[in-house]
């Protein structure tokens, strides 16, 4: 299937690994034009890259200048950012909200909003936010994560009902037990914490998915890049699961 993306620009965030790379890598292959952002590395043969840190209230300024300095357009906005630390309901105060609620929020805030009115115009534009099942189903240990991707949940539910008549979409990514090194962290945080060995609890983990495997971190940048494309053009509003039938919930 020609996913019809050749010369659409694509800005990624928080790709420097993990699943925004993988997002920005599956993009790149089906021609699109790859605008990548983290706080460090370079880019890739013929892609372009911004260093830049969400938690500075500052990057979606610098960011946004970038773009404008290199002439980008783009089409295809990726939310995402590094994950939060763990911790409890309980024991997680105001502070430590704070100290994260800029870049998981605020931030991708900022820049759907900066670059919604180019796509608005030009009557098409895909923006996808790199959640976790934890909007569906919480998560325990990580009530950080929890409450905050389900705020960018509801705004992008709301969104997505106020553009998809000009021809711009709004989805949610759902990511379950992908292999990458912020799973294997979380695997061994837990493991520390209930001393266990760390490859017991992965075994574990990867025991209660009924796919009977981690998912590959290219298996989540490949659908991406279809929700992120013409052929997905009548999907929005979605919060999309990929996480190899785990949650326990339709």
């Amino acid at each position: 299937m020609d996913l019809q993306l050749d010369g659409k620009g694509a800005l990624v965030l928080g790709a420097s690994k993990g699943l925004g790379r993988a997002i920005a890598d599956s993009l790149a292959a089906e021609g699109a034009a790859v605008t990548t952002v983290a706080r460090s590395g370079s880019a890739d043969a013929g892609a372009r890259h911004i260093i830049a840190d969400l938690d500075d209230p500052a990057a979606p300024t610098q960011i946004l200048a970038a773009l404008e300095q290199a002439g980008a357009t783009i089409d295809i906005l990726v939310l995402n950012s590094g994950g939060p630390p763990t911790g409890t309901a309980a024991a997680t105060g105001p502070d430590q909200f704070a100290a994260v609620f800029g870049r998981m929020f605020n931030a991708q805030l900022a820049l759907a909003q900066a670059l919604l009115p180019g796509m608005r115009e030009r009557g098409f534009g895909r923006i996808l936010a790199v959640a976790s099942t934890s909007v569906v189903t919480p998560i325990p240990g990580l009530v950080l994560s929890n409450a905050i991707r389900a705020a960018l949940a509801s705004w992008c539910k709301t969104l997505a009902g106020e553009v998809a008549a000009e021809g711009v979409t709004v989805n949610l990514l759902l990511p379950g037990q992908i292999a990458t090194d912020r799973l294997s962290s979380l695997h061994h945080a837990r493991a520390a914490a209930a001393g266990m060995d760390a490859d017991a609890v992965m075994a574990h983990a990867m025991a209660a998915v009924p796919a009977g495997r981690f998912g590959r971190p290219e298996e989540f940048g490949d659908f991406a890049a279809f929700l992120a494309s013409p052929r997905a053009s009548y999907i929005t509003g979605c919060a999309i699961k990929v996480d190899g039938g785990l949650t326990a919930s339709l």
